[in-house]
């Protein structure tokens, strides 16, 4: 790749384009730019908050002139006209959502407001693309975030292998050969050093959202199988809700002009099908009675309660009511659902991309309209494998035996999985023979969309997963450590589909229980939610005031805690256990985020009590 890199700066505001003088963003953004010695400014332009013009200038950026980064600022807000994610957004070949999060957690440290803005980040072809707030201020906070890793994305994205700069990160060059021991290798023999570089945690991240695509799409019946699926249409109601003027309440159909008095009542109108099709029809000085859900008359104008009437003469069998009173005067239209008052026939219910809840209100609408089908993407199926000679089903009733320890990977994250909506197949345990964990894996994937394995993946002798990927089972490994706590070795791998789709996905997750539940939450879930179509899969954060001292350790780490709201509307967090080892799953009871803690450094080792940490929301709050 070229040392020069050559840049693009768009300023997007109506305001500033009418008005260049008026634009100070664009400006800053080009000092800071030119600050750095790598960078040029190749290009600039000040466009108005327009959908199309955005695309064109983007993709002229992009396509034309091939630009190794286009930085915009403006429009990320949320202003009736604030459209550039939305305008750039659909130019991308692949989001970094790495890239985003990284911004948004270095601005969110300095102001909540970094919290309305909607910046997107990606790729198009081999330009980068990064889009920031309108203020000086806000490019000068999120430039300066991610300034020192843009030339290795940038390297990244035109077909570079970033050697350099992994070489760099682990101390000097990987050593010739330094491939994964093979799975027969001898003990004696066994690599005594990871041949993994240890990459940070939003390269990780983006390695696997950049390489997760959204399943095909499916027609379901509008039945509770809809359950968190993503609908990849929008749905128009083919049937008005309601289909016939109906009443409100239980009382009398009534035409307003004839006011209070006694009437005749000259017909029965209760909520039921009628067999014809036809209503009764309501002369002046008649009324009707009529109950919840039942059609009017023609030629009635309002409800009037039957709080509101008195009962003058019934039949001699008491059977009929021939005589009612009318005490209130009632408004025309007065408890009245007219036809199409909720939905019209034609009407847009649900977008494209809406989640169907649990909560039931889209089933419910749905089932209103008349659509009897709906196109949502494909829900993915995950399968969980243990690894592992010394690991047991956890409900065996046998006492254990020295050495022994029962599965608690497999019945959390199966949990966990339940909680979120999604398919999963129990692939048990496999026991730490090649042999065995070939053929479970092949199983696993044969079966589901990702296979998640525990275990198996450190520095151990009987430690077979990574050599089996690569050598067994012909996958390729996209990072096999990360420079986190707990996790470090988690591993994310993918294999081709023999059926020609999208490759298979397979994170193999450290064994101790808390590592694989928080690299479960950090990687597997929001990577199941990509694949099903969510266009927010990430966890939503917060910025929550910190009710103890905490200790940093010299990797960022993912401590368990308890976020909660406070009478006075404040956010605290306090850690679930002072103990936070990996293998001690008690300090996940109760835990519904985990606290983003940086790693420790000579200025800074720990976090005092009363300041701010961004937590990561696993759960409901407190």
């Amino acid at each position: 790749m070229s040392s020069n890199l050559r840049v693009g700066v768009l300023t997007i505001s109506d305001t500033a384009s009418q008005d260049p003088a008026a634009d100070t963003s664009g400006p800053s953004l080009c000092r800071l730019v030119e600050a750095e010695p790598r960078y040029t400014v190749e290009v600039i332009a000040c466009i108005p908050d327009d959908h199309k013009v955005i695309q064109k200038t983007v993709t002229a950026w992009c396509d034309e002139l091939d630009l190794h980064l286009v930085l915009t600022t403006g429009g990320t807000g949320f202003g009736v006209r604030d459209c550039t994610p939305e305008a750039v957004l659909p130019l991308l070949d692949r989001q970094t959502p790495g890239i985003s999060h990284l911004i948004f957690a270095k601005s969110i440290q300095i102001t909540p407001f970094a919290a309305l803005s909607r910046a997107v980040s990606g790729i198009r072809g081999q330009t980068l693309v990064l889009t920031f707030p309108g203020s000086p201020k806000a490019v000068k906070e999120n430039f300066e975030a991610v300034a020192k890793m843009l030339p290795h994305a940038i390297d990244l994205a035109r077909g570079g292998t970033g050697k350099k700069t992994h070489e760099k990160m682990q101390g000097g060059p990987r050593p010739s050969g330094a491939t994964p021991a093979a799975v027969e290798e001898k003990m004696s023999r066994r690599l005594r050093k990871s041949p993994y570089p240890l990459i940070p945690m939003d390269q990780a991240l983006s390695s696997v959202m950049d390489r997760v695509v959204p399943l095909p799409s499916i027609q379901k019946p509008v039945d509770g199988s809809l359950i968190g699926a993503v609908l990849d249409e929008d749905v128009v109601a083919v049937e008005a809700v309601p289909g016939y003027r109906a009443s409100i309440l239980d009382g009398y159909a009534v035409i307003d002009t004839d006011g209070p008095g006694q009437y005749p009542v000259t017909a029965v109108s209760i909520a039921t099908a009628s067999s014809d099709g036809s209503a009764a029809t309501l002369l002046p000085g008649q009324i009707a009675r009529i109950t919840t859900g039942g059609a009017l008359p023609d030629g009635a104008t309002a409800v009037v309660m039957v709080e509101d009437t008195l009962l003058v003469k019934s039949s001699e069998d008491g059977t009929r009511e021939e005589t009612v009173e009318i005490l209130a005067k009632v408004r025309k239209g007065e408890a009245i659902r007219e036809i199409g008052s909720d939905i019209q026939v034609g009407q847009t219910v649900l977008k494209s991309g809406q989640v169907i809840s649990a909560v039931g209100g889209e089933i419910g609408v749905l089932a209103s309209i008349g659509v009897q089908k709906v196109l949502v993407r494909q829900h993915p199926v995950v399968g969980f494998l243990s690894t592992g000679n010394e690991v047991v089903n956890h409900d065996n009733g046998e006492a254990l035996k020295m050495g022994q320890i029962r599965d608690s990977n497999r019945p959390t994250l199966i949990a966990a999985t339940k909680a979120a909506g999604f398919d999963y197949l129990d692939l048990g345990i496999a026991p730490d023979r090649p042999e065995d964990l070939e053929a479970a894996i092949k199983d696993g994937l044969a079966k589901c969309d990702i296979v998640v394995t525990t275990g198996g993946v450190s520095m151990g002798e009987m430690d077979l997963l990574k050599p089996i990927l690569e050598q067994k089972l012909g996958a390729t490994i996209h990072f096999g450590r990360i420079m986190m706590k707990p996790g470090k070795p988690t591993t994310f791998a993918t294999v081709p589909n023999p059926d020609g789709g999208q490759p298979k996905l397979i994170f193999a997750l450290p064994g101790n229980p808390v590592s694989a539940t928080v690299t479960f939450h950090l990687f597997v879930l929001p990577a199941l939610r990509k694949l099903a179509g969510y266009e927010k899969y990430m966890w939503p954060s917060v910025q929550a005031t910190v009710a103890h001292d905490v200790w940093l350790d010299e990797r960022p780490e993912y401590q368990r805690a308890v976020v909660s709201v406070t009478p006075e509307g404040s956010i605290k967090v306090q850690s679930t256990d002072k103990n936070q080892m990996s293998s001690r799953m008690v300090n996940m009871l109760g835990a519904n985020s985990l606290m983003v803690l940086p790693g420790r450094t000579a200025e800074r080792d720990s976090i005092s009590t009363g300041q701010k940490i961004e937590c990561l929301l696993i759960s409901n709050l407190g």
